[in-house]
């Protein structure tokens, strides 16, 4: 009789100690698959803000540009001096914003927007490895014997791996 009371008892904890392991790596998927949604929101939150910035100043740079080629054309074709003052202040303009930008970022900016993409595909990257490594786990304590029998009493599914198309 106190054998197989303790048989019983012995089962018991397996089967405790086997739920908790499979609820576990349960929730470690579930968790990396936060972690997934988690870099995609970053991704798609944070890339067009970068494009934008970038897109303003290159946009700004240009008009900066194209302030001096109209201000150079207008100089070439003026020859009284009272136009060229007149050129010769919105030159001076001109040259205050490029002063209060002395280096004009639109290659550095660009740089740093591509630095950015790739850390950030590399993150979303390392986050579906990780993914696929807690899926892989999970997965094994279904097929594996006896935990495979504890999964199938408590209704664990098996999950898919994440693959790109």
């Amino acid at each position: 009789m106190w054998i197989l009371i303790s048989i019983l008892i012995v089962i018991i904890i397996y089967i405790i100690v086997v739920y908790n392991k499979i609820s576990k790596a349960s929730l470690q998927v579930e968790q990396a698959k936060q972690s997934i949604d988690v870099y995609l929101k970053q991704r798609f939150d944070l890339i067009p803000n970068l494009v934008e910035v970038v897109k303003a100043q290159a946009n700004y740079e240009k008009k900066i540009l194209e302030a001096l080629t109209k201000l150079r054309s207008r100089f070439n074709e003026n020859n009284t001096l009272e136009q060229n003052q007149d050129l010769d202040d919105e030159y001076k303009q001109v040259l205050v914003n490029v002063e209060a930008y002395p280096e004009l970022k639109t290659s550095e900016a660009y740089m740093k927007l591509q630095k950015q993409l790739t850390k950030m595909e590399s993150q979303l990257q390392a986050a579906r490895r990780i993914y696929n490594i807690e899926v892989t786990r999970y997965n094994t304590y279904l097929h594996k014997f006896p935990s495979n029998f504890v999964a199938g009493i408590f209704g664990f599914q098996e999950i898919k791996l994440y693959k790109l198309d």
